[in-house]
């Protein structure tokens, strides 16, 4: 790939948006290709919808480089960038798993030190081209992500915070261009909780996170997302959080907090340039977010943003999971930094009652430090509102990736409802069809197939395997015996649950401390994410007691046909429906 292709500079002289992508960072996937969210198809999917659409042809296309362990070192301790740095290496190779497991939401394989450092580089090299004049503007098709990693540990699949690196590279390494001042705008819809704390007190940094938190339970799970974290010493009203209290935000709530807290704010600060860490799973269809952004809301909220410094905006990728939204995003995105395309307004009308109470919580909040913010929104202005009603998912499409590692990632939850309460719902048994003291109930519970649905660590499929095939990993209190039936789960599914989780106990036999997990399809407070494997419901018997009991073999199953079937009949009669994780 060209450095900087002669073609492309004559076809955008208007606007000179620089594009980099780099396969190399498909490297970083799970060690035995198991299925995960934050899988190499995102940015084979982005870059094959931008490859269709014409736009590399119209950009300047930018190699990605390594990062220097300097710049690294900017932000992240010199024990984070080791670790980072070796973790691939063949010395990790017996412990490379049991290292993974000590952080939140982090994996590891022999390619991850790659495609990390590709990360970091290649959101440094988008930046200094736009911070140097060279480049209007500019777009970083990276992963992995880096907004969760903090100074000395990587978290939410992110292992490199990219973008904090790139801005104290700017500040820090290049006075010359210029660069005083820097909005980072971080619309994922999960707090930037790294990215926060490496500028908490940086008055040269202004950073904006507009997130799901829902009260602290929504991912990270902390405080740190909450409209009072706000900056201390000189920091003090340069970090602003957009908590939402719910999810199903679409564009009208976005576009509220641009007009009312983002704008009036950026006009003051007056930034240099402005770096957005774009994750796009606040998008509609997103299995993660539960958001409704539409492609147009993404064009709008960038549109907003390019009125200010000159626009030079750098948008660097940071999450996102349904392959094709984050692709036509992207796309949006892309063709607004090109001047492109007429960008249009939502057909969505108004934002939620409880968007307007975060913003005036948040203006009131920031207004001794932002005059702008001071006064009340108008009355007229806030009863304009949409209400709240139960999320139900639309449909999505298969992505257009070929050989998609990761397909079951795109179908929609009304399909996996569909395939599952159905039967179940018109499943019927004679009263001795089964015997549960029957020498024959394996044979008999082996033709049923049932969903197990994983929470937490059993989401990483080697841990769930030793239930089917047996054996231990970091984590497990004992060895698993596996199940009589060895067979592996004939099919995966990603999903996210709109149920509250109940947690029923603090220990199990099989991994010690830790809790065992229930679901209420009648509560809709909160949004789980699980991972479904499909099994017999002989095998299922089998994992339940390797779960909760000592493991000793048994005579007949802990739930049979008839069971099964009386729970099916109770889920109209009652509002909660115990479904073991």
């Amino acid at each position: 790939m060209a450095d900087l292709r002669s073609d492309s500079e004559s076809k955008t002289e208007q606007r000179r948006v620089g594009l980099l992508y780099d396969e190399r960072m498909c490297k970083h996937h799970t060690p035995d290709h198991e299925d995960h969210p934050e899988n190499p198809n995102r940015i084979k999917a982005t870059w094959k919808k931008l490859h269709t659409a014409g736009i590399p042809q119209r950009c300047v296309l930018l190699n990605a480089k390594e990062v220097e362990d300097k710049h690294v070192l900017l932000v992240h301790s010199q024990n984070h960038l080791k670790l980072i740095k070796n973790i691939s290496s063949k010395q990790f190779d017996s412990r490379r798993a049991r290292t993974a497991s000590r952080y939140n939401s982090i994996y590891f394989n022999d390619g991850s030190s790659e495609a990390a450092s590709l990360a970091a580089g290649s959101v440094i090299e988008v930046t200094e081209r736009v911070a140097k004049g060279e480049l209007n503007s500019g777009v970083a098709i990276v992963r992995p992500p880096g907004h969760h990693a903090e100074h000395d540990e990587p978290m939410g699949f992110c292992l490199y915070n990219n973008v904090a690196i790139a801005t104290k590279f700017l500040l820090n390494e290049k006075p010359e261009l210029g660069i005083e001042r820097v909005l980072i705008v971080d619309w994922d819809v999960h707090h930037g909780n790294g990215t926060q704390k490496m500028f908490w007190e940086d008055p040269r940094v202004l950073f904006f996170s507009v997130h799901r938190h829902e009260f602290g339970s929504f991912y990270p799970a902390n405080d740190d997302g909450f409209y009072t974290m706000v900056g201390e010493g000189p920091g003090a009203g340069y970090n602003i959080n957009v908590p939402w209290e719910n999810g199903q935000c679409g564009d009208a709530d976005y576009l509220a907090v641009w007009d009312h807290i983002l704008i009036p704010v950026a006009k003051e600060f007056n930034p240099d340039i402005i770096i957005v860490s774009a994750g796009f799973d606040a998008a509609v269809n997103d299995p993660l977010g539960g958001c409704c952004v539409t492609p147009s809301g993404y064009s709008i909220m960038l549109k907003k943003l390019m009125d200010f410094a000159h626009g030079k905006v750098v948008l660097a990728l940071e999450g996102g999971y349904n392959l094709e939204s984050i692709a036509n995003s992207t796309l949006a995105c892309v063709e607004v930094l090109l001047e492109d395309k007429l960008v249009v307004g939502s057909a969505e009308v108004y934002p939620f009652d409880s968007t307007w109470h975060v913003i005036e919580a948040v203006r009131q909040e920031l207004s001794p430090f932002w005059p702008t913010l001071a006064g009340e929104l108008p009355k007229k202005l806030t009863n304009q509102k949409a209400p709240l009603i139960p999320y139900v998912p639309s449909s999505s499409s298969d992505s257009e990736v070929e050989d998609n590692e990761n397909p079951n990632v795109s179908k929609n939850l009304a399909d996996l409802l569909h395939g599952i309460v159905e039967p179940l719902s018109k499943l019927t048994i004679d009263a001795d069809q089964v015997s549960s003291n029957s020498d024959n109930w394996r044979s008999d519970l082996s033709k049923f197939d049932i969903w197990y649905a994983s929470f937490g660590s059993n989401m990483w499929q080697p841990r769930f395997k030793c239930y089917i095939e047996g054996g231990q990993v970091e984590g497990m209190a004992k060895p698993c015996s596996g199940a009589v039936d060895k067979t592996l789960p004939k099919e995966i599914l990603w999903k996210t649950f709109r149920h509250r989780l109940f947690f029923g106990r603090d220990f199990s036999q099989t991994w010690g401390p830790g809790g065992v997990a229930f679901v209420s399809p009648g509560s809709s407070i909160q949004e789980v994410y699980m991972c479904l494997y499909k099994i017999t419901l002989e095998q299922f018997n089998d994992v339940l007691v390797q779960e909760n009991t000592i493991g000793a073999p048994i005579s007949s199953p802990l739930i049979d046909l008839t069971a099964l079937n009386s729970f099916t009949n109770e889920v109209s009669n009652s509002l909660e429906v115990n479904l073991e994780v």
